[in-house]
């Protein structure tokens, strides 16, 4: 338990990496109007794809540790729902693909923050418990 716990603790600052470099890139991108180029597609999908990572380890640590000592507490259920909803909105740049360059680095931009304020909201819910 503890080694999942542990990797899913490095996940997130993983995670934290990519989206900062992300938001950065994407920043720019709108302040220059700049294409929606392969650094912004390639940190794009790393970002959802590492949220992918970070729930299917949250989802593990919830059930093993439910099941095996903590059960399953309210406020451990708001977590889970909670960055249910980040991941939700962390793949939600997939939907505009094929929108005009300027829509879709704001759109993604947007997609991202959100996703990372549901997260922060997430961590939240787990630490006041």
């Amino acid at each position: 338990m503890t080694i999942l716990l542990t990797i899913h603790s490095l996940v997130r600052w993983i995670i934290v990496l990519v989206a900062v470099a992300l938001i950065a890139r994407l920043a720019v991108g709108l302040l220059k109007k700049q294409a929606f180029d392969k650094t912004a597609r390639v940190l794009t999908t790393a970002f959802s794809g590492l949220m992918d990572t970070q729930m299917l380890l949250g989802i593990l640590l919830f059930v093993i540790d439910g099941l095996t000592g903590s059960g399953f507490p309210a406020y451990r259920w708001a977590h889970a729902l909670t960055m249910v909803v980040a991941v939700v909105a962390a793949h939600l740049p997939s939907a505009w693909k094929k929108a005009e360059d300027g829509v879709r680095t704001r759109n993604t931009l947007i997609a991202v923050a959100a996703s990372l304020l549901i997260v922060l909201i997430g961590i939240i819910i787990i630490e006041v418990k």
